[in-house]
Protein backbone atom coordinates (compact mmCIF):
# COMPACT_ATOMS: atom_id res chain seq x y z
CA UNK A 1 0.00 0.00 0.00
CA UNK A 2 1.13 3.51 -1.00
CA UNK A 3 0.21 7.06 -0.02
CA UNK A 4 -0.93 7.39 -4.10
CA UNK A 5 -3.21 4.11 -4.13
CA UNK A 6 -5.21 4.82 -0.20
CA UNK A 7 -8.72 4.93 -1.17
CA UNK A 8 -11.76 4.87 1.11
CA UNK A 9 -13.30 1.45 2.29
CA UNK A 10 -16.09 0.33 -0.62
CA UNK A 11 -19.60 2.06 0.33
CA UNK A 12 -18.31 3.53 3.46
CA UNK A 13 -18.47 7.18 1.26
CA UNK A 14 -21.72 8.60 -0.80
CA UNK A 15 -20.61 11.06 -3.69
CA UNK A 16 -23.36 13.67 -2.88
CA UNK A 17 -25.72 15.78 -5.32
CA UNK A 18 -23.32 18.65 -6.16
CA UNK A 19 -25.29 21.74 -5.64
CA UNK A 20 -24.85 24.72 -7.35
CA UNK A 21 -23.03 23.57 -10.15
CA UNK A 22 -24.57 24.67 -13.14
CA UNK A 23 -28.00 23.94 -15.13
CA UNK A 24 -26.64 21.06 -16.01
CA UNK A 25 -26.83 19.18 -13.20
CA UNK A 26 -30.45 19.68 -12.12
CA UNK A 27 -29.62 21.32 -8.89
CA UNK A 28 -28.03 24.88 -10.58
CA UNK A 29 -29.83 28.06 -10.41
CA UNK A 30 -31.60 28.46 -6.91
CA UNK A 31 -29.36 25.55 -5.37
CA UNK A 32 -32.13 23.94 -4.04
CA UNK A 33 -32.51 27.09 -1.54
CA UNK A 34 -36.03 28.05 -3.30
CA UNK A 35 -36.77 31.82 -4.54
CA UNK A 36 -36.38 34.73 -1.91
CA UNK A 37 -36.51 34.85 1.39
CA UNK A 38 -33.62 35.07 4.22
CA UNK A 39 -32.61 31.64 3.91
CA UNK A 40 -31.68 31.79 0.07
CA UNK A 41 -29.36 34.47 0.85
CA UNK A 42 -25.54 34.03 1.70
CA UNK A 43 -24.47 34.83 5.34
CA UNK A 44 -27.96 33.49 6.33
CA UNK A 45 -28.01 32.25 10.23
CA UNK A 46 -31.05 31.56 12.01
CA UNK A 47 -30.41 33.36 15.58
CA UNK A 48 -30.83 31.10 18.90
CA UNK A 49 -34.54 31.10 20.19
CA UNK A 50 -36.07 32.46 16.83
CA UNK A 51 -39.56 31.36 16.37
CA UNK A 52 -40.11 31.93 12.71
CA UNK A 53 -41.70 35.44 13.75
CA UNK A 54 -43.56 34.42 16.71
CA UNK A 55 -42.30 36.53 19.96
CA UNK A 56 -39.73 34.63 22.02
CA UNK A 57 -40.12 33.00 24.76
CA UNK A 58 -37.11 34.84 26.54
CA UNK A 59 -39.13 38.12 25.63
CA UNK A 60 -42.62 36.70 26.14
CA UNK A 61 -42.01 36.17 29.94
CA UNK A 62 -41.61 38.97 31.90
CA UNK A 63 -38.74 39.87 33.92
CA UNK A 64 -38.92 39.13 37.55
CA UNK A 65 -37.08 39.53 40.90
CA UNK A 66 -34.09 40.72 41.54
CA UNK A 67 -30.76 38.99 41.90
CA UNK A 68 -27.64 39.83 44.36
CA UNK A 69 -24.07 39.56 42.85
CA UNK A 70 -22.74 39.58 46.01
CA UNK A 71 -24.83 36.75 47.50
CA UNK A 72 -22.83 34.22 49.62
CA UNK A 73 -23.67 30.39 49.01
CA UNK A 74 -22.71 28.43 52.27
CA UNK A 75 -23.32 24.30 52.06
CA UNK A 76 -25.20 23.40 55.71
CA UNK A 77 -23.57 20.46 57.23
CA UNK A 78 -26.70 19.59 60.07
CA UNK A 79 -25.28 17.90 63.36
CA UNK A 80 -27.00 14.54 62.82
CA UNK A 81 -24.46 13.98 60.15
CA UNK A 82 -21.73 15.12 62.05
CA UNK A 83 -22.60 12.41 65.00
CA UNK A 84 -23.34 10.36 62.12
CA UNK A 85 -19.96 10.61 61.13
CA UNK A 86 -18.46 10.29 64.51
CA UNK A 87 -20.65 6.59 65.27
CA UNK A 88 -19.05 5.30 61.94
CA UNK A 89 -15.48 6.53 63.19
CA UNK A 90 -14.50 8.86 60.41
CA UNK A 91 -14.44 11.74 62.70
CA UNK A 92 -12.29 11.54 65.97
CA UNK A 93 -12.50 14.93 67.84
CA UNK A 94 -11.97 17.78 65.38
CA UNK A 95 -14.01 18.81 62.12
CA UNK A 96 -11.97 21.02 60.00
CA UNK A 97 -12.81 22.14 56.35
CA UNK A 98 -10.61 19.48 55.22
CA UNK A 99 -12.06 16.71 57.22
CA UNK A 100 -15.33 17.59 55.85
CA UNK A 101 -13.73 17.79 51.94
CA UNK A 102 -12.43 14.21 53.04
CA UNK A 103 -15.74 12.73 54.24
CA UNK A 104 -17.47 14.39 50.85
CA UNK A 105 -19.79 16.98 52.69
CA UNK A 106 -18.41 19.66 51.18
CA UNK A 107 -15.79 20.83 48.66
CA UNK A 108 -12.48 22.52 48.61
CA UNK A 109 -13.79 25.91 47.94
CA UNK A 110 -17.39 25.97 49.78
CA UNK A 111 -18.36 28.05 52.13
CA UNK A 112 -19.61 25.26 55.25
CA UNK A 113 -22.25 26.67 57.95
CA UNK A 114 -23.51 24.12 60.54
CA UNK A 115 -26.89 23.94 61.12
CA UNK A 116 -29.00 22.66 64.15
CA UNK A 117 -31.26 19.66 63.01
CA UNK A 118 -30.12 16.78 65.31
CA UNK A 119 -28.17 16.23 68.73
CA UNK A 120 -24.69 16.47 69.38
CA UNK A 121 -23.30 14.12 71.97
CA UNK A 122 -19.48 13.93 70.86
CA UNK A 123 -17.23 16.50 72.08
CA UNK A 124 -16.20 18.06 68.88
CA UNK A 125 -13.89 21.03 67.87
CA UNK A 126 -15.28 22.61 65.16
CA UNK A 127 -13.72 25.23 63.00
CA UNK A 128 -15.69 26.07 60.13
CA UNK A 129 -17.01 30.11 58.43
CA UNK A 130 -20.48 29.96 60.25
CA UNK A 131 -22.85 28.53 63.04
CA UNK A 132 -26.61 29.02 63.64
CA UNK A 133 -27.20 30.14 67.67
CA UNK A 134 -28.84 26.43 68.06
CA UNK A 135 -25.75 24.54 66.51
CA UNK A 136 -23.11 26.78 68.78
CA UNK A 137 -25.23 26.07 71.36
CA UNK A 138 -25.68 22.48 71.18
CA UNK A 139 -21.75 21.71 70.22
CA UNK A 140 -20.86 24.21 73.73
CA UNK A 141 -23.13 22.00 75.70
CA UNK A 142 -21.50 18.96 74.40
CA UNK A 143 -17.90 20.52 75.74
CA UNK A 144 -16.57 20.93 72.23
CA UNK A 145 -15.78 24.52 70.68
CA UNK A 146 -16.97 26.54 67.81
CA UNK A 147 -14.70 28.09 65.59
CA UNK A 148 -15.76 30.31 63.14
CA UNK A 149 -12.87 31.03 60.11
Amino acid sequence: MELNNLKPAEGSTKAGKRIGRGQGSGKGGTAARGHKGAKSRSGYSKKIGFEGGQMPLQRRVPKFGFTNINRKEYVGVNLDKLQEMVDNGRIKDTVTLDVLVENRLARKNDLVKILGRGELKAKLNITVHKFTATAKAAIEKAGGEAVAL
